[in-house]
């Protein structure tokens, strides 16, 4: 096996990078035995380098080979109150060749110099990466269940989410949807929001709700051919949250949407349901260090992964 550098990822690297993540991810659904996830080119997934690289310049570590060959990626986000953990992916030409240990070590130690908390969401039935995860120290501290549907042409056939009025996101959100996170969960990352709300690439959406008091929930969402996820978002109750959900549904409807709810929040699961939405797989939030317990509804999303 080649021995293993880290380095920046470079803008010449996005294709490589994206094929990789696109290899990974595809390569680990098939031996599981549900096919193939990623559908489309894989220069679509080049998405995931974008906007990654719009909110965290030079933040994205590449291990490669002394051939300089790309073995795996991992894209980190150093945040006020947290480091983040985003996407990481190996290739699997360099499964087993300890890239993914090479490069968690780096970031890992960079959280600890930092004196903060590193947070990751991963998948609860991909025992390989939570084994990884759980060896180097993250412990879960919260469960989702991804669900999704396809949205109708028409949109969805079922009534509107009585006492919640939802409207568009504007620019001037962005410190209140943060503020509001953080009290929910404990993070702050107004810079993502702003960066969401700007929508320079024309694929955003933002849907609030606002209470008597303020901003009451939030919801953002992503239309492009790489990425059809919801998220990240939160809300004070499942009410709102619903409310959120369905406006994002409903805006790009015709589409397949996926979404991470906390399961246990009980009458938005079962809501979700009662629309015909399905479930996927699982993700558990995962933490090195401390992670307040999460209160009202937190949707959580890998893309971008700031959380």
């Amino acid at each position: 096996m080649s021995n293993l550098t880290i380095r920046a990822m470079e803008r010449e690297d996005w294709a490589e990078t994206a094929e990789l993540i696109h290899a990974s991810l595809n390569y680990w659904y098939a031996t599981k035995g549900s096919g193939p996830k990623l559908l489309g080119d894989p220069v679509n997934t080049q998405l995931h380098c974008k906007v990654n690289e719009d909110l965290d310049p030079g933040l994205c570590l590449l291990a490669v080979t002394d051939s300089g060959r790309i073995a795996a990626c991992c894209f980190h986000h150093p945040r006020p109150t947290h480091v983040s953990l985003g996407i990481m992916a190996c290739h699997p030409n360099y499964f087993g060749s300890g890239a993914a240990k090479l490069l968690l070590d780096r970031i890992a130690t960079f959280a600890r110099e930092e004196g903060k908390p590193l947070r990751l969401v991963s998948s609860a039935m991909n025992l390989d990466s939570f084994s990884l995860y759980n060896r180097w120290g993250f412990t879960p501290y919260a469960l989702f269940q991804d669900m999704y549907l396809e949205v109708p042409v028409n949109g969805l056939d079922a009534p509107l989410i009585e006492g919640v009025s939802v409207r568009d996101g504007r620019p001037e959100d962005a410190k209140a949807m943060a503020e509001l996170e953080f009290e929910l969960s404990g993070i702050q990352r107004e810079q993502d929001f702003r960066y969401l709300l700007a929508n320079e690439a024309g694929v955003w959406h933002v849907s609030v709700v606002e209470g008597a008091n303020g901003l009451d929930g939030f919801l953002c969402s992503i239309t492009d051919p790489g990425c059809s996820l919801v998220g990240p978002g939160a809300a004070r109750t499942d009410n709102q949250a619903a409310g959120l959900l369905r406006r994002v549904l409903d805006h790009e409807p015709g589409r397949k949407r996926v979404w991470l709810v906390p399961s246990e929040h009980r009458e938005l699961v079962d809501t979700c349901y009662s629309w015909g939405a399905r479930n996927c797989e699982m993700h558990l939030a995962q933490v090195i260090g401390e992670a307040q317990p999460l209160s009202g509804v937190i949707f959580p999303t890998f893309m971008p992964e700031t959380w």
